[in-house]
């Protein structure tokens, strides 16, 4: 493999090393580097990048790779989370609760609102792999008050649950549109989702961009939405219990 290749691994976490495991084949290849970017796996002609944060580092990147390869991106959200908090000492202690937060399929939003538009492209697809882990903190005094004085270090994978494989927005807006009125605001698809405002407006915004949704007025100081015409899309499939299968 070649050197630039291994640089992709350097900073790679256990739950990143644990999906492109997950998602490895027979003679599949990995930490390539294709039209100058490094990739996680190589199935064929068939690109897998498993991403673990945002996306806007990847607006570059996928709309190159997908001139030339079909591209899955995999991006994991734990629908339960352990934070795990350990001391540098070998005698340290170490505790272990679950978090009270809890991740969704839409939290897929927040990341989409960099890429709105990839997901119309035909050689690309995503799949949301929901997921327990574990989140690895040591003490950082360089953290503000808000993060308590802890870093995160790790991050585990302790299991999957169900894989969702996307490839349209319209199989996203098919989930809430038996929920919405004729005209709603991003409270509405807030509420549609069971989500905070906040995911509301981001996919709204991610709808605007794909062509579903569009502007048709006013409530007060909140913008009204109507539908496209016809969106198009089945419902999003769930694959349990392992990704790729």
């Amino acid at each position: 493999m070649p050197s630039s290749a291994r640089i992709g691994e350097l900073n790679e976490r256990s739950l990143h090393r644990a999906l492109k495991a997950l998602y490895s084949a027979p003679g599949s290849l990995s930490e390539q580097l294709i039209d100058g970017y490094v990739v996680d796996v190589l199935i064929g002609q068939r690109i897998i990048e498993i991403h673990t944060g945002g996306f806007s580092g990847l607006k570059r990147k996928l709309p190159r790779l997908l001139e030339s390869h079909a591209v899955t991106l995999v991006h994991p959200i734990a629908r339960d989370r352990f934070i795990i908090k350990q001391v540098e000492q070998a005698d340290g202690g170490v505790t272990r609760r679950k978090s009270p937060k809890h991740g969704g399929l839409f939290s897929i939003f927040s990341g989409l609102t960099s890429i709105p538009k990839l997901l119309a492209h035909p050689n690309f697809a995503l799949e949301v792999v929901m997921i327990v882990e574990e989140d690895v903190r040591l003490p950082d005094p360089r953290r503000n008050r808000g993060r308590g004085g802890w870093s995160t270090i790790d991050r585990r994978l302790v299991e999957v649950l169900e894989t969702h494989r996307i490839e349209s927005m319209g199989e996203l807006f098919a989930m809430l549109d038996a929920g919405l009125p004729e005209e709603f605001t991003t409270a509405d698809l807030a509420y549609a989702m069971q989500s905070p405002r906040r995911l509301g407006q981001q996919a709204a915004f991610c709808f605007r961009e794909a062509g579903i949704l569009q502007i048709c007025g006013k409530a007060g100081n909140a913008l009204r939405y109507r539908r496209c015409g016809l969106y198009g899309g089945d419902s999003v499939r769930a694959i349990k219990p392992m990704p790729g299968q």
